[in-house]
């Protein structure tokens, strides 16, 4: 990330954001099981919330730094922090009871790397998980955001094939025209 994007990422702007408008659209009052994975935790502002509402987080950060400042801040919590790559995840098949993605996936640099990020995640998800997420569109406003950083926006319209294509079944998408969110089942 930016140095600008990075700061936007860990304000207390976006904490508010997330934990007023982002989570509880993307979740609602679901249970999201005793084993959650989250992909690209970032600074951690979304791992703050998701602590509350799963007995375990395994949170995974490509940054070592990030992953670090999130693993020492966490501690005492019932948060792990692995330091990986999210197209070559480091669990075994079935693990999880849940994985959510918030934001990251436009920061994976292409699509191809992208579906194996979703393809990732039906892997580790044991039978009758779920895959819960949200990405921002591509608007002009984060193009700006993300000069001299990665930005790959996915298309909300061709996000519901490529999560079945990935092995999801049970999916939806959809848009508000600035952000869109994902649910995906993995085969129970």
């Amino acid at each position: 990330m930016n140095d600008e994007h990075l700061r936007l990422c860990a304000s207390a702007e976006w904490a508010a954001l997330v934990r007023d408008e982002l989570l509880p659209w993307v979740l609602g009052d679901e249970d999201l099981g005793e084993d959650l994975l989250e992909l690209g935790a970032g600074p951690g502002l979304v791992t703050d919330l998701l602590v509350d509402r799963a007995a375990q987080v395994t949170a995974v950060e490509i940054d070592p730094d990030l992953a670090t400042a999130l693993e020492a801040r966490m501690a005492g919590h019932a948060v792990e922090v692995v330091t990986a790559d999210a197209t070559a995840l480091p669990f075994a098949d079935d693990r999880f009871s849940a994985v959510a993605c918030f934001t990251m996936l436009h920061h994976v640099p292409t699509h191809a790397l992208q579906d194996l990020v979703l393809a990732e995640a039906a892997r580790v998800l044991r039978p009758g998980g779920f895959l819960m997420g949200t990405d921002g569109q591509d608007t002009p406003s984060r193009r700006a955001l993300h000069v001299g950083d990665v930005f790959a926006p996915s298309e909300p319209a061709d996000l519901e094939r490529r999560l079945r294509t990935a092995g999801f079944v049970d999916v939806t998408v959809e848009s508000n025209g600035d952000r869109f969110r994902f649910r995906a089942a993995v085969r129970a």
